[in-house]
């Protein structure tokens, strides 16, 4: 990830939402959650980038079945493996384009064809890409056919694909009761807050002349939902998708949402 103009700006915009939010909400029950909302706002460039790296790397991902479908249609044609590539290397892979050009031009300068497929691999950061290059390049080096190498890849990343889809669809309504429970759990703490809480203070005036700080109990609690939403973000990702990093999109609504809710209801 590359700082960017873009980057600066969205750090000053939320840098101006802080301090207009000190100098014209201090006190009020808008303080803190104006506080989340410029916090946001500055690292919203660098949020919009790592989920438009992960939905690049979804289409590398999908484009790489495409490269491998054609390369192995090619070199059936009777074209060897390093040909193909450069032969195929003007067809439209979308995101992809970028790491085949460059494929084919080592192959075209001399590099040794797994040299330039590591090199590839590892240009593109996609584990998938990488596992499936090491699988080549390990039988490449042990004397099998390549082509019918390229092609069981294929078939097994089209497999592992179509796993992680149903897995994905089947798991629709685990990510709804994640969310429902998540936010019942909120429903709960706010209850404990605003009606247990006041009871246990006034059961303590009762019986001894020291009370307890209820505030400090409440950022508890704020400290305490914000751990709940990051966790079960990660978990729905992982049940719908398998990474947990693709879950970090999940904890950041839950927690924004979480904050914003028990900031303005409880409005300390």
């Amino acid at each position: 990830m590359k700082f960017k103009l873009r980057h600066f700006f969205g750090i000053v915009l939320g840098l101006l939402v802080l301090v207009g939010d000190y100098f014209l909400l201090y006190g009020t029950r808008w303080f803190k959650p104006i506080i989340l909302v410029g916090i946001l706002t500055g690292a919203f460039q660098f949020l919009l980038d790592f989920f438009n790296e992960t939905k690049r790397q979804r289409e590398i991902e999908n484009k790489f079945l495409e490269f491998v479908r054609s390369l192995v249609e090619t070199t059936r044609s009777g074209l060897s493996v390093p040909q193909a590539i450069i032969n195929i290397k003007k067809e439209d892979f979308g995101a992809l384009n970028h790491y085949i050009k460059k494929l084919a031009n080592q192959i075209e300068w001399g590099i040794p064809s797994l040299e330039a497929f590591k090199n590839f691999s590892k240009s593109t950061g996609n584990n998938v890409i990488k596992r499936s290059i090491s699988i080549v390049t390990e039988a490449e080096r042990s004397g099998g056919n390549i082509e019918d190498v390229l092609e069981s890849v294929t078939d097994s990343v089209l497999q592992v694909k179509k796993l992680r889809d149903e897995r994905k669809s089947e798991s629709f309504s685990q990510i709804v009761q994640g969310y429902i429970v998540f936010f019942v759990f909120i429903g709960v703490m706010l209850l404990l807050q605003i009606k247990l809480l006041p009871l246990m203070g006034d059961l303590m005036k009762t019986f001894s002349n020291t009370t307890k700080n209820l505030g400090n109990l409440d950022s508890i609690f704020l400290v305490l939902i914000l751990i709940q939403g990051f966790f079960a973000g990660l978990i729905i990702g992982k049940f719908s998708e398998g990474d947990f990093k693709r879950g970090v999109k999940h904890s950041l609504v839950l927690m924004v949402v979480a904050y914003l809710i028990i900031t303005t209801v409880r409005g300390y």
